[in-house]
């Protein structure tokens, strides 16, 4: 305790000071989560200079960023499912088809490393930071790729919560049909909700409805890369490393689960489910405060721009499908 304490107390704090700037400001612009990340990245320079707070810095960032993850089941029910019905899921797989399947057409033609583009994916196909913070440890991504994934879906979906409401009124939109559409294919959660409250009330219960049944979609995709990770490193190429079952099985998406099942039997008040919410939201800031304090800058500048073009055309096409499925859709 006494090694991760500062660190620790430094993520903290740089966690409330992002709260504190999104609370104050006028219009939802930017998240905390996201926020806290460029604060880390700020202060890197200063935070590398004492060896005191790394230990901290690392153990927010991979430990207390699972037990996040855990906590942020219990926000998730999975009757929303059998709520929101089949419409939903029709058209998840065929955005989430769009996201990994074209993703990983895209990003090898474009020559996008595998670890990076399945992030960028899992941040456009389900709900932007929270599914990269989740897809990150099982795949083992580096601190860089993380805040570069992280980063680009953010970019894109500033540019949406202006130009979506704009886009379904040209459209003719109905309250149902945003709805539906901004829920399945804006990434970040906060987003979704700023971009559909924009268009209607109507718009936006329905919107944080499916985004929610969308935030589920974790649960599979983080263990099949767990899967596929684990197949790669039984691979003769990688000398047939020792791969243990809690690799394959995630403890933290276990759990995960488990909290998800225990809201969706009524095992948790309103009033526990509220705060198990806020404490996840609070630590996954702080854990993303840790992974800006352990990226380098430059590293992500020599990245290049190449993921920046992949994580918009992926965002575009995923825009496209999902609109184009719930039109297919309302006319049947």
């Amino acid at each position: 305790m006494k090694k991760v304490l500062p660190g620790f107390v430094l993520t903290l704090l740089i966690a409330l000071i992002a709260m504190w700037v999104e609370a104050v400001l006028p219009v939802h612009i930017i998240g905390s989560a996201v926020l806290a990340m460029f604060l880390g990245i700020l202060l890197r320079p200063y935070a590398q200079k004492s060896a005191v707070i790394q230990p901290g810095i690392q153990f927010t960032a991979k430990k207390i960023l699972k037990f996040a993850i855990v906590l942020l089941g219990a926000s998730l029910n999975l009757n929303i499912v059998l709520e929101v019905g089949g419409q939903t899921l029709i058209i998840l797989f065929f955005t989430l088809l769009t996201a990994f399947g074209g993703g990983a057409l895209l990003a090898k033609w474009m020559g996008i490393n595998s670890k990076l583009s399945n992030m960028i994916a899992a941040g456009t196909g389900i709900c932007g930071g929270s599914a990269i913070a989740a897809m990150s440890p099982v795949i083992e991504a580096e601190d860089k790729d993380v805040s570069y994934a992280i980063s680009a879906t953010f970019l894109f979906d500033m540019v949406m919560i202006v130009l979506y409401p704009i886009m379904g009124r040209v459209l003719s939109l109905s309250d149902t049909v945003f709805g539906y559409w901004s829920g399945t294919s804006v990434n970040d959660t906060s987003s979704v909700v700023a971009t559909s409250f924009a268009f209607s009330e109507a718009a936006g219960e329905i919107a944080t409805m499916v985004k929610l049944t969308r935030t589920l979609a974790i649960i599979p995709t983080v263990l099949i890369f767990s899967y596929i990770y684990f197949k790669k490193n039984q691979s003769p190429s990688t000398g047939k490393k020792k791969v243990k079952l809690t690799q394959l099985f995630p403890w933290f998406i276990i759990f995960f689960v488990g909290m998800a099942t225990l809201n969706s039997i009524g095992l948790i008040s309103p009033s526990q489910i509220d705060l198990l919410k806020g404490v996840s939201r609070f630590l996954m800031v702080a854990s993303l405060a840790a992974i800006g304090l352990k990226t380098d800058i430059k590293a992500i500048r020599q990245t290049g721009v190449k993921p920046f073009i992949f994580a918009n055309v992926l965002s575009l096409l995923v825009v496209v499908v999902s609109i184009t499925v719930i039109l297919i859709q309302s006319t049947m």
